[in-house]
């Protein structure tokens, strides 16, 4: 089932949502030639996005229309990962995103640049305490 469906929201009908402001728990899946996962929590806040994991932060920007968000993030590395291969490490990472929001559910769908790979990904994003 989509972000958009449900009671009072049948399969592909549009809403007027609005990205709320608040801490998000985070959970990303890459997808493409490098395969990687992450959760964490992200604040979001009047178009602003700040947030992180045990190893990156995030820092971007968003917007929204009508039930539909895009934005841009930079991911930095704050702690080393000895013995770990983590996708984004030692790099700062561009990513651009789009995606839904409904109900304190954001679904996103994003490419990564990361060295000369552009790695597709899917994230959700959960509203846990409105801000």
């Amino acid at each position: 089932m989509s972000v958009a469906e449900g009671p009072g929201h049948p399969a592909g009908a549009e809403t007027d949502a609005s990205v709320r402001d608040g801490l998000y728990t985070l959970g990303i899946e890459m997808t493409g030639a490098k395969r990687g996962h992450a959760t964490g929590i992200v604040v979001l806040r009047g178009g602003v996005i700040m947030g992180g994991d045990s190893f990156f932060y995030y820092t971007g920007s968003y917007s929204q229309s009508r039930g539909k968000w895009r934005g841009e993030m930079i991911v930095h590395q704050h702690t080393e990962a000895p013995g770990l291969n983590l996708v984004f490490g030692g790099r700062e990472v561009t990513c651009g995103f789009t995606g839904t929001y409904s109900e304190g559910i954001a679904d996103i769908d994003g490419t990564a640049l990361v060295g000369s790979y552009s790695i597709p990904f899917r994230a959700r994003l959960t509203l846990k305490v409105p801000g």
